[in-house]
């Protein structure tokens, strides 16, 4: 038993080991935050911050599960991370709806052919090479991301001004820039016998996990900021 408990245990230098575990405690600090200010907001608001607390939560157990897999195998938890992705960022794609009311089905599909393809890319799944269904997984992403900015989301939050546009706004740019990350990770991850294979040689492999880490603080805490900020604002 001491010896399971040691071997699960962030060693001195990990500093890609202690982002998964700083992962863990953020959105546990975060999910409780967001569910103690849910009723601190009006009616309308709350079940954008129960969202937020559901996106949070759902984070906070799959990093506590990543954690011990790095820490264990010094392997990247890949299928817990896409797990946790599949069901955090359709909710994402949610606090759109809840904020502009226009129909979401089509960024949720899109959101998740963009996990899906992204997924059989890093597995090395199906005919296709990684940089394939990267390329899939990306046209997926600028769907989503033109749509929330000119398309029927960016349209309607326009139209309802205000704290509505603000927020979208600032959630947009969680989209081009803080989803942005992500790729840089794939290709890191991927790298192996791809055009973009130099890569390899300029960065480490398991250095995806720390830039996945880090996006995923950012986007999936300040995603529920900005709502809150908004629901507060109302």
């Amino acid at each position: 038993m001491n010896n399971l408990f040691l071997a699960a245990t962030l060693q001195s230098g990990d500093y890609i080991g202690f982002t998964f575990f700083l992962g863990s405690m953020a959105m546990l600090a975060a999910t409780v935050f967001f569910f103690v200010e849910r009723s601190n907001v009006s009616a309308e608001w709350k079940m954008s911050m129960t969202v937020s607390g559901l996106i949070t939560g759902i984070a906070a157990v799959h990093y506590y599960y990543m954690r011990e897999v790095w820490v264990t195998s010094g392997i990247s938890p890949t299928e817990f991370r896409y797990i946790d992705w599949i069901l955090t960022v359709p909710l994402m794609v949610v606090e759109f709806y809840l904020l502009t009311k226009v129909n979401f089905q089509k960024l949720v599909w899109a959101s998740i052919v963009m996990l899906v393809t992204g997924y059989f890319g890093e597995a090395g799944i199906g005919p296709l090479s990684p940089a394939l269904w990267g390329f899939l997984s990306g046209v997926a992403y600028f769907y989503i991301a033109y749509d929330v900015v000119a398309g029927e989301v960016g349209t309607a939050a326009a139209a309802a001004g205000g704290k509505i546009a603000n927020a979208n706004t600032l959630l947009t740019r969680f989209v081009i820039i803080g989803w942005g990350i992500y790729p840089l990770g794939y290709l890191i991850g991927t790298a192996d016998g791809q055009w973009y294979s130099f890569m390899a040689g300029l960065v480490d492999a398991d250095m995806r996990d720390l830039i996945y880490n880090v996006g995923d603080a950012i986007n999936k805490i300040g995603f529920g900021l900005v709502v809150w900020a908004a629901a507060k604002d109302s």
